[in-house]
C-alpha cells in the first residue's frame, strides 16, 4: 500500500494555535504538540508559559526542540496531501468564470465553498477541515465568490449579513450596535426578497417598455413600404414624364420638318424662276447686239433683211405679275404648341386612366368574400338566400327583436369583421335612384335614430334622387363625379386610417376618408333606401371581384 493512502487523517496533524498542519512542530514538557512560532508568540503574549490545551504552569519558559518523529511523519502527510491534491487538480482545474480555490498550490481546483471568517475560497479536499474540526465548523459558508474582502464590513471587519432598510444598505452586525441601532435592519434573505418583488416589477415594466417599443419598430416596415411606394411613384414619374419628353421632341420635329419642307419649295420655285430669267436675259443680250450692228450697217440691204429676222423672234415672258414673297411662319409655333397641348391633354387622360386602373389592381388585391348577416337586417328588407343582395320590400316582416337588428332605418351589415390589415369589396349599384355604402364599427347604435358620422362609428357615401352624390363626413359633402357609377369598390387600410370609395368601371377614385381613428371590428355597411314606389327598387348587390379592370 502507498504511503499516501495510508496517511492518518489531518485532524492529527493540526496545530492547536493556527489550526494548520504543523510547520517545524516542537513539543511541551506536558507532551503537546505546537509550531515553533506558534507557541512562541503565545508565551511572547503571556506573563507566564502555560500550555495552551492542558493549562500546565512553566515557571521557567521550557527549552523548545524540534520534534523530529512528528515532523517526519508531517513532511510525509504534506507529501501524500500535496500528491493527491495535484491528483485532483488535474481532474478538476478551475475553468474560465470559476471560482478558484486559494489554498490549492501550483494548478487551481475549482472552489466548492467560500468562508466569510477565513475570507478564503476552499476546493472539496481543502474544505474537508471545516466540515470535521469544531472550531472551523462555525464558521459561515457559501457558494463560491470572488472578493470576499467586499463581503465584510469596512470599518469593523464582520460578515455583511444584515439590510438597512431605514438607508437601503448592507451592513454587519457590528454596525446595527453603533450606527445603525435605531434603523429598522432586517436579515439579507427579507431585504433581497423585497428587492425582488421590485425587481419583478421593475422587469414588467421594462418587458412592457420593450413590447411597445418592438410595435415602434414597425416604423423599419413602414420605412420599407414608403420606400417600395416612392420606388413606384418615381418608376411611374418617369413613364410619365418620359413620353410628356418623347412628345415634345416629336411635335418639335413635326415643326422643324413642316417649316424646312415649305422653305424647299419656296427654294425650288425660286430656282426655277432664276433659271427662267437668266435664259431670257441671254438671249435679249444676243439680240441687242444684233440690234445694235444693224444700226451700224450702211447697207441698206443687209439692214431691212436683218430687221425682218429680228421681228419674227419668240416674243419674252410676261414677268410683271411674278415675284417671290419671303416667307413668313407667323402663329406656326403657336398652332404646333396648341396642337401639342391637345395632344398632352387626351394623352394625359389615358395615362392617368391607366394609373387609376393599376391603382385600383393594387385594392383589388385585397378582396375579401362579403356575405350579408340576417340578423343584423331591418325587419323591411329582403336578402337573397346567398346573401350577396339586398332590396327593400316595403312590408315589416316578424323578426325578432334582437340586439344587433337594426330597427329604425333600412340597413344590414356584413358578417365578416376586420380589425386589422387591408380589405376591398364590391357592390353593383346599377338602377338605383338612393343608396349608402361603406363601413361601420361593430358597436355602433342600432336602435332609434342613428347619425351616419366617423364620430358615431360610420364612414359611407350615398347616392339621393338619382343624381347627388354626398359623403358623410362631420357634415355631408357634396361630391362631383364625371360619370354614374354602376359599381362601387370599397377599400380599407385599417392600420393607416383609410377609407376609400371607387367607381369600378371608370377605375376612378369617388372619395377617401383619411387619418381616421379605428378601434374594434369593423363591418361591411348597406343601406339600399326605401323602394321609392318601386323608382329605387333595384337591389343592391355584392359582386366578385373579377380584377379586369
Amino acid at each position: 500500500m502507498s504511503a499516501a493512502s495510508s496517511l492518518p487523517s489531518e485532524d492529527q496533524f493540526l496545530c492547536s494555535i493556527c489550526l494548520q498542519v504543523f510547520t517545524d512542530p516542537v513539543s511541551t514538557p506536558c507532551g503537546h504538540n505546537f509550531c515553533n512560532q506558534c507557541i512562541r508568540q503565545y508565551w511572547n503574549s503571556k506573563v507566564k508559559c502555560d500550555c495552551p490545551l492542558c493549562k500546565e504552569c512553566f515557571y521557567k519558559r521550557p527549552e523548545l526542540r524540534v520534534n523530529t518523529l512528528l515532523s517526519e511523519v508531517v513532511a510525509q502527510f504534506r507529501h501524500g496531501a500535496e500528491h493527491k491534491v495535484s491528483s485532483s487538480s488535474e481532474q478538476q482545474a478551475a475553468g474560465p468564470g470559476e471560482v478558484p480555490c486559494d489554498a490549492c498550490t501550483g494548478t487551481k481546483v475549482k472552489a466548492l465553498k467560500s468562508c466569510l471568517v477565513c475570507l478564503v475560497s476552499y476546493c472539496q479536499t481543502h474544505l474537508e477541515p471545516h466540515l470535521r474540526v469544531p472550531v472551523l465548523k462555525k464558521h459561515q459558508l457559501m457558494e463560491p465568490v470572488e472578493n470576499l474582502e467586499g463581503r465584510m464590513c469596512p470599518k469593523h471587519q464582520k460578515p455583511l449579513e444584515l439590510f438597512c432598510k431605514s438607508e437601503q444598505t448592507i451592513v454587519c452586525m457590528m454596525c446595527t450596535v453603533l450606527e445603525h441601532k435605531t434603523h429598522q435592519v432586517v436579515p439579507l434573505s427579507e431585504g433581497c426578497e423585497e428587492k425582488k418583488t421590485e425587481l419583478r416589477k421593475t422587469e414588467a415594466e421594462m418587458k412592457q417598455m420593450i413590447q411597445k417599443r418592438r410595435v415602434k419598430m414597425e416604423i423599419r416596415e413602414c420605412l420599407k413600404k414608403s420606400k417600395a411606394a416612392a420606388d413606384r411613384e418615381k418608376a411611374e414619374g418617369v413613364e410619365v414624364f418620359t413620353a410628356l419628353m418623347e412628345w415634345v421632341e416629336r411635335a418639335l420635329k413635326q415643326l422643324k420638318e413642316k417649316i424646312e419642307e415649305e422653305e424647299e419649295a419656296r427654294e425650288k420655285q425660286a430656282e426655277g424662276l432664276l433659271k427662267d430669267l437668266e435664259e431670257e436675259i441671254c438671249e435679249l443680250t444676243k439680240r441687242s447686239s444684233e440690234v445694235q450692228q444693224l444700226l451700224l450697217s450702211e447697207d441698206q440691204l443687209h439692214l431691212l433683211q436683218g430687221f425682218s429676222s429680228l421681228k419674227a423672234a419668240p416674243p419674252t415672258k410676261d414677268w410683271t405679275e411674278v415675284s417671290v414673297q419671303p416667307s413668313s411662319y407667323e402663329g406656326t409655333v403657336e398652332r404646333a404648341v396648341a396642337q401639342l397641348e391637345e395632344t398632352l391633354s387626351t394623352e394625359k387622360k389615358k395615362l392617368m386612366k391607366k394609373q387609376s386602373e393599376a391603382e385600383l389592381k393594387k385594392k383589388q388585391q385585397f378582396a375579401v368574400d362579403v356575405t350579408l348577416d340576417p340578423d343584423s337586417a331591418h325587419p323591411e328588407l329582403i336578402l337573397s338566400d346567398d346573401g350577396k343582395q339586398v332590396s327593400h320590400g316595403d312590408v315589416r316582416k316578424k323578426l325578432p327583436n334582437n340586439p344587433e337588428r337594426f330597427s329604425r332605418y333600412s340597413i344590414v351589415l356584413g358578417k365578416q369583421s376586420f380589425s386589422s390589415g387591408k380589405f376591398y369589396f364590391e357592390v353593383q349599384v346599377k338602377g338605383k335612384t338612393d343608396w349608402t355604402l361603406g363601413v361601420s364599427k361593430e358597436s355602433i347604435n342600432r336602435k332609434g335614430k342613428i347619425t351616419l358620422s366617423p364620430e358615431e362609428g360610420f364612414w359611407t357615401i350615398h347616392l339621393r334622387n338619382g343624381n347627388q352624390y354626398f359623403a358623410v363626413e362631420n357634415c355631408s359633402l357634396a361630391l362631383s363625379l364625371r360619370f354614374v357609377p354602376e359599381k362601387v369598390g370599397v377599400f380599407v387600410d385599417y392600420e393607416e386610417g383609410l377609407v376609400s370609395f371607387y367607381d369600378v368601371d371608370a377605375a376612378a377614385l369617388i372619395y377617401s376618408f383619411t387619418g381616421c381613428c379605428f378601434t374594434g371590428k369593423l363591418l361591411p355597411f348597406f343601406c339600399p333606401c326605401d323602394n321609392d314606389g318601386g323608382r329605387n327598387s333595384a337591389p343592391l348587390i355584392i359582386c366578385p371581384v373579377s380584377q379586369t379592370v
